[in-house]
C-alpha cells in the first residue's frame, strides 16, 4: 500500500463527544451526548459541511442529516485508556495507550502533598484547595487572593492541578515557574496528575475574568506516540494550540501556542499553505475550555458553527496526497449538571481530496488514527491501534 508523501492535518475539536461509551457509568457520565444534547437545547445545528463530509453518517443528530454520498469517510471511535482528560486522549489519537489511570483528587489535595507545594515552591500559603469550576473559584477566593497573595489552588474530577492566580499579584513568569516546579518536583510518583495548570486571570472584586494566557505542564508521554517516530525520521511534526503542552513539547519541530479557535484556525491555514510534507495536529480549545466546562450550550454550538465555515478554506489546503483528520479527545457535555468531562465516543472524519467516502464504523480505540497516520509516512509499527489505510485509499 502505497504512503503519503504530503501532509496530514489532524485537527482535535476539544470536548466534542458523540454518546456514552459502555463505561460511562463508571465515571458518573450516563446520558452524557456532547454534540446531540448540544444540537437539542439550541433548536438543532446548522453544519452543512460536516454534514458533507458525514458526520449526519455517525451519529443522529437534531439539523444534521446523513448523507448518501460523503465527502470523507466518517465512524466512531471508543477511548480505551482509563480516564477522560486532554492528555489521556490526545496521547491515545497519538497511539499510546494509559493503562492506568492518572490519580484525582476529588475532595481536595492531600496534607503531604500541599505540604510538598509549599516548600518546593516557596509560596507562603495557598488558598482553596477544593474541586471547583475555575471562574466559580476565583470569583469566591479572588479578593482574598488579593489580600493575601497566595495562589488558589483547586481540582476537578480530572487529573489536574489547578494554580489561579491574578495577574497582577503574581506575575505569569512565577505562575509558570511555580507550575513547572509543582509538575517536576510535587506531582510526582504515586501522586503524578496527568497536567499541572496554570490559570492566571485579572479584574476587581465582583468582576474577575481568566486570561488566554493559561499553561498547562503535562507529564512526558511514558511511550513513544507517532510524533515521536516522525521526528526520529526527519519527518516535519507541527503543533497548534496546546499540542506542545499536552505532549511535554515533545516531537515536535515547530510549536505555535494558539489561545482562541480563531487564532488557532489562522495558524492552521497559514501552516496548511506553506507546507507540503509533515504532521500538522491541532487542539481547538474552546470547545471544552469556554463552553462545555461554563455549560453553555448555545456558545458551543456557535463555536462548532464557526468552525464548519471555515471548513472550506482548511479542505482548500490540501493537494492530492493530503490527508485530513477531525475529531476529538473526550466528551464536554454543556447540558449535564456538572461541567467536567464526559466518557464518550467522538468522531472520526477522514478527508482526501477527489476519493469517495467510506464507513470507517466503529473503531476500538482512538489510537486507530496514530497507526493510519503512521502507516502512511511509512513509520508506526510499535503504535498501538489498527490502521484503516486501505480502507480509505480504496474509497
Amino acid at each position: 500500500m502505497p504512503t503519503t508523501t504530503g501532509k496530514v492535518i489532524l485537527i482535535v475539536l476539544d470536548g466534542l463527544g458523540i454518546g456514552e461509551l459502555p463505561d460511562a457509568g463508571e465515571y458518573g457520565d450516563r446520558g452524557s451526548n456532547t454534540l446531540a444534547n448540544t444540537a437539542h437545547a439550541v433548536g438543532g445545528l446548522h453544519l452543512p459541511r460536516l454534514t458533507e463530509f458525514g458526520l449526519g453518517n455517525v451519529v443522529a443528530v437534531r439539523g444534521i442529516a446523513p448523507t448518501g454520498r460523503p465527502t470523507a469517510s466518517y465512524g466512531r471511535m471508543a477511548q480505551v485508556s482509563r480516564g477522560k482528560d486532554s492528555t489521556t486522549g490526545h496521547w491515545e489519537l497519538a497511539g499510546l495507550i494509559v493503562e492506568r489511570p492518572f490519580p484525582t483528587y476529588k475532595p481536595g489535595f492531600p496534607p503531604h502533598l500541599m505540604e510538598t507545594f509549599l516548600r518546593e515552591t516557596g509560596c507562603a500559603g495557598y488558598l482553596g484547595n477544593t474541586t471547583a469550576s475555575g471562574t466559580a473559584i476565583i470569583a469566591e477566593l479572588g479578593d482574598e487572593h488579593l489580600r493575601t497573595g497566595y495562589p488558589i489552588v483547586y481540582t476537578s474530577a480530572d487529573s489536574v492541578f489547578q494554580i489561579a492566580a491574578h495577574e497582577s499579584v503574581i506575575p505569569l513568569q512565577r505562575l509558570y515557574e511555580i507550575c513547572r516546579t509543582t509538575r517536576e518536583s510535587v506531582c510526582v510518583g504515586p501522586d503524578a496528575v496527568s497536567r499541572v495548570i496554570a490559570r492566571p486571570f485579572v479584574g476587581v472584586s465582583g468582576a474577575y475574568s481568566r486570561t488566554g494566557n493559561r499553561r498547562d505542564f503535562s507529564l512526558d508521554p511514558p511511550g513513544h506516540t507517532i510524533l515521536d517516530l516522525l521526528a526520529e525520521k526527519g519527518v516535519p511534526t507541527i503543533g497548534i494550540g496546546k499540542i506542545d503542552d499536552l505532549f511535554a513539547r515533545r516531537g515536535l519541530a515547530e510549536m505555535h501556542h494558539t489561545r482562541t479557535n480563531a487564532e488557532g484556525l489562522e495558524k492552521l491555514l497559514e501552516t496548511a499553505r506553506s507546507i507540503d510534507r509533515g504532521l500538522v495536529m491541532v487542539n481547538l480549545g474552546d470547545f471544552d475550555a469556554l463552553y462545555g466546562h461554563r455549560n453553555d450550550p448555545a456558545g458551543f454550538a456557535n463555536a462548532l458553527e464557526e468552525f464548519d465555515r471555515r471548513l472550506p478554506e482548511i479542505a482548500e489546503t490540501l493537494d492530492e496526497g493530503d490527508v485530513l483528520f477531525i475529531t476529538a479527545d473526550h466528551g464536554n457535555d454543556p447540558t449535564t449538571p456538572g461541567t467536567d468531562h464526559s466518557r464518550e465516543y467522538v468522531p472520526l472524519l477522514c478527508h482526501l481530496p477527489g476519493c469517495a467516502g467510506v464507513d470507517l464504523g466503529t473503531r476500538e480505540t482512538f489510537a486507530d488514527v496514530g497507526k493510519t497516520i503512521g502507516e502512511l509516512f511509512g513509520v508506526g509499527a510499535t503504535l498501538a491501534g489498527t490502521s484503516f489505510v486501505q480502507q480509505i485509499r480504496m474509497s
